[in-house]
Formats: structure tokens, sequence, C-alpha cells
């Protein structure tokens, strides 16, 4: 399926100006990205979809670890996606879509959107990407975990003041900052030059990778 050029989400980093047609996601074609126009537009790693398609037929693309079937299968926010590297979907300043070489090695992060308790008292986590997972952890929605390639969750993130979150709705999407107060469905966020009340639904807790290398020099010099 396609769509025309100037009905595709304003995320894509693409140019406005082409060919009447562009690729369409197979599913949340508002909030991913189509595997050709990542691989092909983003990444510049091929010329065309014939260069794509062979590139899928060698196995050489995965998402979250799966080999791709599909160019137009989705990429969603926080995904990753291994061609040359392994890359990680996020969202710049600028509120578009970009790849950046994945931070966390061996894992992907993933928000709880909705849980529900299950038989052996275990509950069911829904992820904000549609991947399910079964646990017994006491995790709560609006919570981030870390999941490694056999969907298992290495890291629990709680959503929770001082932490560091990622906006990925609204008028601040693509921006960082730290959570000052959260009441309710309100979360107030204090980014770079101002501060900021969202609906906690736009925002995703994240580990940041700053506080990790300081915590790992504090141990070092402890020692």
């Amino acid at each position: 399926m396609h769509q025309t050029r100037q009905n595709t989400s304003v995320r894509l980093p693409i140019v406005r100006k082409g060919t009447k047609y562009i690729v369409r996601a197979l599913n949340n074609h508002r909030t991913a990205v189509p595997v050709l126009i990542a691989v092909r537009d983003m990444l510049s790693l091929a010329q065309n979809a014939k260069e794509v398609k062979k590139m899928i037929q060698q196995k050489a693309l995965k998402v979250n670890w799966q080999p791709i079937t599909n160019y137009k299968q989705s990429i969603k926010l926080f995904n990753l996606l291994e061609a040359d590297k392994t890359y990680r979907l996020i969202l710049s300043p600028t509120g578009k879509f970009l790849l950046e070489e994945n931070p966390t090695k061996g894992v992907r992060l993933c928000k709880v959107i909705n849980k529900t308790l299950i038989k052996g008292n275990k509950l069911q986590l829904n992820l904000h990407d549609g991947t399910n997972i079964i646990t017994t952890e006491k995790i709560n929605v609006q919570d981030s975990v870390h999941v490694d390639e056999k969907t298992k969750i290495k890291k629990h993130i709680p959503m929770k003041e001082n932490s560091n979150a990622f906006i990925t709705s609204g008028k601040y999407a693509g921006h960082q900052g730290k959570i000052l107060s959260i009441s309710n469905n309100q979360i107030k966020i204090k980014l770079s030059d101002k501060e900021t009340t969202l609906k906690i639904k736009d925002v995703i807790v994240q580990w940041k990778q700053q506080q990790k290398k300081k915590l790992r020099k504090l141990k070092n010099l402890r020692r």
C-alpha cells in the first residue's frame, strides 16, 4: 500500500517534492517508519526499493532481532533496526524521526501502556509497540522496561520524580527533561530552558546513560 507524499506524517524525514506516491508502513503508519524509508532515505544504505528487497532476501536487515520479510514493515518508536549497525528509532528535537546508534546494547526500551492479572498471579504487560510480556515483577502502567532479544525484562525503570523523561508527542516531542512531579495523568517536566506540564501518556521514562557512567566513576573512586 502506498500513500501520497503530501499526506505522509510530518515526522518522516523525507523531501516533500518528488514522486507523487511513497511507501506506507504496514501498520501504525502515522507513528512508524517503513523499512524502505529507514534504509534508503534515512541511512542511505540503498538507492532504491530493489536494493532494499535484496538486503531483505539476504537477511541483512532485522527489526528487534527478527529478520525483516517486507520492505513496508513498520519500525516503531524505540524499536531497533539492524543494518550495517544497530540503530534505535527516536524523535529529534524538531519532531522528526531519527535513527541513532543504539546506546543500550543488547536491549530495547519499551513503555508499559496496560497490564492484566492472569492465571498464576502473573501480570501480562502490554508495551507501546505491541509487544506483550508475562512477568511476576511489580511493574506499573507508565513505567518503562529494557527488553532483550528473548523478550525478557532486563531492567525496570519506574515512572517517578527526578527520572529522565523523553517526550514522544505534542509540541515538545523529541525533547528530554527531568520529571519534577506527577499528579494523576499530568506530569511536570523541566526542560533545558523551561518547565512544562504534559499528559503522562506523551512521555516515556528512560535510564539516563550519563547517570549510569557517573555511577560507575563513583564506584571506581570508592575502590
